[in-house]
């Protein structure tokens, strides 16, 4: 007989998660100050989140100095901290429309908004971008994300992808899990810095992969990822340069 569950320590476990990706994001030097943010699910909830501290860079973030937010953005425990309430409605739409959406992340790197500026977006010029391409939406800009309407657009323009550009804003990945999360936008990133150094010569130079290949691609993940594989190595790493982060 399986051991009863312990909503705590599932709750626990998903806040020492969602640190680890601020503190990934923040090694990877895809932070942007205090701003951008990624979310969890609270186990056990339909309406309830965690998310960042507005004012706290990513490699200040702990697993207790996360706030939990219901649906409206409303802070649900004490905390002398705010909620950016731009992050959160992003996040609020894509948390009630995809029961798949337990962490979702969204960046504003570089090289991200980079491809996301460029008329014909992310193109399939390395393995990296054939990966991403069959799960990879586009949204178009609409300015700073106060506008709680923007959000049924967003959704809409998301479907079923679990990738997403924001044209002009940055970049944009859920998963049901940490991992799956953290390896999607590991992905995408990559394959728009990939981009913008293919890019550099122009793009008559550059060499796209023979559409038999993006096909090829395309069936090989339909089978599935490494993601879990790869997550516990990125805690590990976590552990050796910043093991506050569990705190």
């Amino acid at each position: 007989m399986a051991e009863p569950r312990d909503a705590a320590t599932d709750v626990e476990k998903v806040r020492v998660e969602l640190a680890a990706l601020y503190r990934l994001v923040a090694i990877h030097g895809w932070a942007d100050a205090i701003y951008t943010h990624i979310s969890a699910r609270v186990p056990g909830t339909e309406d309830r989140f965690l998310i960042n501290p507005y004012g706290l860079y990513f490699d200040e973030i702990t697993a207790s100095s996360l706030i939990e937010v219901d649906a409206h953005g409303t802070i649900c425990q004490e905390t002398p901290y705010r909620v950016n309430p731009a992050g959160f409605t992003i996040h609020s739409a894509i948390h009630s429309a995809r029961a798949d959406a337990h962490f979702v992340m969204h960046l504003h790197t570089r090289d991200g908004i980079g491809v996301a500026a460029q008329e014909h977006g992310l193109l399939p010029l390395s393995q990296h971008a054939l990966i991403v391409l069959p799960r990879l939406a586009l949204h178009a800009y609409e300015g700073i994300a106060l506008d709680h309407a923007e959000r049924a657009r967003l959704v809409e323009d998301l479907g079923d992808k679990h990738l997403m550009l924001l044209r002009n804003h940055g970049t944009l990945a859920l998963g049901s899990s940490a991992a799956a999360c953290w390896n999607a936008m590991y992905y995408l990133e990559r394959a728009c810095s990939i981009q913008i150094a293919a890019l550099s010569g122009g793009l008559a130079h550059a060499r796209l992969a023979p559409m038999a290949a993006q096909e090829t691609v395309a069936q090989q993940i339909s089978k599935g990822t490494s993601a879990e594989l790869a997550w516990p190595g990125a805690l590990r790493m976590l552990d050796r340069l910043c093991p506050d982060y569990v705190n």
